[in-house]
């Protein structure tokens, strides 16, 4: 999908809009994570220069601090993350379509249909994770267990 020129940006946005470098900075990732994420479909930048320079909105910024919070707090991998943000993008698509005044209740229980699956397949998604978190925390707490042992029978005076 090919982004859109500054030109084709409202005027006012055209302004707003940040450099790579820029971007990089104030998310806290390097122009070349940015360049990466944009590869793999998880951000597009808000507006290309017609040489092709990428440009960046506060839209993508917050975007990007989504991928890093993710990736930290909850430790997923980038396939995850694609899978929690098409999720995030299609849910709110529904949320719009449910309030269009043109929707009809038929269409607006199939998207409640549509939502609840959405939010069920991501709970599952972290659901896994805390499981592995958990398993990993006790195999943790078992080798503390261990060596905190060793060190009481080093300790203990042999007879």
């Amino acid at each position: 999908m090919k982004s859109p020129s500054v030109t084709d940006a409202r005027p006012d946005d055209s302004a707003q809009l940040l450099s790579i470098g820029e971007a990089s900075e104030r998310a806290g990732v390097s122009p070349r994570a940015l360049r990466y994420y944009q590869q793999i479909g998880l951000i597009t930048p808000s507006a290309c220069t017609p040489g092709g320079l990428r440009r960046y909105s506060e839209e993508n910024l917050s975007r990007v601090e989504r991928i890093r919070e993710l990736q930290n707090l909850l430790g997923f991998n980038l396939d995850e993350i694609a899978a929690v943000l098409h999720n995030e993008d299609r849910l709110a698509e529904m949320r719009i379509a449910y309030h269009d005044a043109r929707t009809d209740e038929d269409e607006r229980q199939s998207i409640l249909d549509e939502c609840l699956s959405l939010q069920l397949e991501l709970r599952t998604t972290v659901e896994t994770k805390r499981v592995a978190i958990s398993e990993f925390l006790a195999d943790l707490d078992a080798r503390i267990r261990r060596i905190e042992l060793l060190k009481l029978e080093q300790a203990s005076p042999q007879t």
